[in-house]
Order: structure tokens, then sequence, then C-alpha cells
């Protein structure tokens, strides 16, 4: 069985890495990974690097990425997708291919997985973030796909909701929880070191993201988040890098040219799985509007700071607080995270997705389907 994934991101990659690695080991399973996106732009860390370094079997790579993150450059890039990926099923023919998620670029994947006939299997479908457009994406993707791995039973209902048969809906929770559980991290003096930190100041992880249904606001939220940041000497913030979306470079550039001027902090385009989920776990609180700040933070039990809208919807752990993009209630969120006590939730499973995932795969998906049909699941309800 011909197996495809997809990796376009960093973090993107981190998650999918135990499913990887589980089904490379597997005899009756040929795996393709494939590389695009942000792991192949100097400007992102180049890191498929990364990926070559943990000896994963790169099958190929496919460039998409266009310089600028407009929002004419993200069509660009969704039709480069379109246009790279048509070409790879046409010639491999895999029997299935993994999406995660809900970026823009894995909606011009799955168009020509779509046309080309190849079931989508979808991770992370039937979620809700109201403040960026991938709430819209997933959802798409999700009529897309064939198979979904939600990562709670909420999720999965919602996916049942949008017309997917329950046969083909499973709740298998979410491979961040399995990395955090699973993963040897390092030490915090081994976290510094390999950090260059010489501070002593408590660490707080910083990830934030442009809010795409709120264009135009990038400068004044990250310049708000900037100047609570300031305000807040105590800490030594380690900073990561925006995802490439549209309006991506305004808050980049403004994260960067404050770490070149401030003693206690500093910007990465990546820190990797191991060291970026070790600095979670040492962090005072994790303060920006990431993914990581609902899932990976509160299963590590670190408080998270959620600024704005862009995560509007998602489940979320007591240890998760919420707060507008101003700066006087970003204030106050930290106030509130410095007394929390760092205990661990597992809102999203018990760290055994990969092989629940596998198990479907193997038990449940026909090879034999080339072109999957798919009738609407409709659910009974009162007008």
């Amino acid at each position: 069985m011909k197996v495809a994934v997809v990796t376009s991101t960093r973090a993107e990659y981190g998650i999918l890495r135990p499913l990887i690695v589980k089904l490379n080991k597997i005899k009756e399973i040929e795996l393709q990974l494939i590389v695009t996106g942000t792991h192949l732009s100097p400007k992102y860390g180049t890191t498929i690097n990364e990926i070559e370094r943990d000896g994963m079997p790169i099958y190929c790579s496919i460039p998409i990425l266009v310089e600028g993150n407009l929002s004419t450059d993200i069509s660009q890039i969704m039709a480069n997708a379109i246009v790279g990926f048509a070409g790879y099923f046409e010639k491999e023919q895999p029997d299935c291919v993994f999406i995660l998620g809900d970026r823009t670029e894995m909606l011009g994947i799955c168009a020509a997985a779509m046309n080309a006939g190849v079931p989508i299997c979808h991770i992370h479908g039937g979620e809700l973030t109201e403040g960026a457009i991938d709430d819209c994406v997933r959802h798409a993707i999700t009529k897309m796909s064939y198979l979904h791995f939600s990562s709670t039973e909420v999720y999965r209902k919602r996916i049942i909701q949008m017309g997917e048969d329950p046969e083909r809906v499973f709740n298998v929770g979410s491979l961040g929880v399995e990395n955090i559980i699973h993963t040897p991290l390092l030490t915090e003096s081994e976290l510094r070191n390999e950090l260059a930190i010489r501070d002593g100041r408590e660490l707080v992880a910083v990830t934030f993201h442009p809010v795409t249904m709120e264009k135009g606001r990038e400068k004044d939220q990250v310049e708000q988040l900037i100047g609570a940041i300031e305000e807040k000497t105590g800490y030594y913030y380690v900073i990561t890098k925006a995802n490439a979306d549209a309006g991506s470079d305004i808050v980049n550039r403004a994260m960067e040219d404050y770490c070149s001027s401030a003693s206690n902090a500093l910007f990465f385009s990546s820190l990797g799985m191991k060291r970026y989920l070790s600095l979670v776990k040492y962090s005072k609180f994790v303060l920006g509007n990431s993914s990581s700040g609902i899932i990976e933070a509160p299963s590590l039990g670190t408080p998270s700071i959620n600024i704005g809208n862009r995560q509007k919807g998602r489940l979320m752990a007591d240890s998760v607080i919420c707060c507008e993009p101003y700066k006087n209630s970003i204030l106050n969120a930290i106030g509130i995270a410095e007394k929390m006590e760092h205990r661990p939730s597992f809102l999203y499973g018990d760290g055994n997705t990969s092989d629940k995932i596998i198990d479907v795969i193997l038990n449940c998906f026909d090879v034999r389907i080339r072109f999957p049909s798919k009738a609407f699941y409709d659910i009974d309800f009162e007008v």
C-alpha cells in the first residue's frame, strides 16, 4: 500500500513525526514523504534540513512558495500547489494521502488529489478557528476527504454533522499530545545551553500569528503584544517566527526588530520539535495565539495566554487564559497566569494517536478503492 504524507511547515512536521516514523516501519506500507512549502525556504529556516537530520525518508520535495504573503501571493501558492502536486499524483498514484489541518496550500494539494482520485486522510478536522481563514479551509478539506481523524469526540461529531459517514470518522486524539508523552525532552539547563541563554530569568515561549480574518490589524496587534512584553521585564522571551500567512511579514519584522535590541529576548525561525516542547515545558507561561498554546501547552501543564480571535472556537483547558489583543488585556492575563499551578490536562487524547490511525489504515481502508464515492450522511434534525 502506497501512503503519501505531506508536510509544508515546521510545526506541522513536528506534529506528524510519530505517524511518519511508524508508517515507515510497517512492511505492508510504502511511505512517500512529500516536503513542500516553508520547509524549502531560507526565509523560514530551510526546515527540510531538520527532517533530513531526523533521518526521515523524504521521497521528493515540491516547491510552491512565492515571495511575499499578500492575498495574491497566497492564491499563487495555492495555484502552484495544485499544479505541482497534480504531477506527483498523476505519476505515483498513491493509495491515499495524509493531510493535516487547515493551511491554504493544503487546500490546493487536496484539489489535486481529488481530481486524481486519490483518497484523502484528514487529521484535525472538525475544529473551529473563527479568527482565521483557516476555518473555511479546514471545512473545505473535510468535504474533500475520505477518512477523518479528529482530535476529540466533539470534533468527530462536527465532522459527521457536515455530512460525513460515521464509519469513516475516528476520534484518535492529537499527535501533538503523543509527542509530549513519548518524546524525551531536554532538561532546562540543556535547553538554555542549546539556545545560548545566559540570562537567569524565567522563560516565556512566544508565538504570534496574524489573524487572517482581521486583515490590516497585524501591525497594531503585534505592537500591543510587544508593549506588554516590554513592560514585563522579569522574563526571558523566546519568540518563534509566524507561519507564512497573509500579514506574517509584518509580524515577523516587528518581532525581529524588537529582539535585535532587547536584552531579554531571542527570535528564532524554528526551534525544532524537541527544543520547542522543552521550551514550553519550562516556560512560566506560553504567550501568543498558536494552536500549541491550546493543545501542547496544557498537556505539559504550562499555562497559556491566548490572544485575540485566531483560536476562537477551539476546545480549551482551564489553563488557557483568553484575552483581547491589547496591551492592558495581555498584562492582566499575564497576572493571572503568574499565579497558576503547572498541572497537565489531557483534553486532546491519551498519547496513542499514531497507533489508532495506523490501525484504521490497515484494517478499514480498502486499497482496491481508487475512486471512492461518498454519499452525504444526513442526521436527524427538527426544522
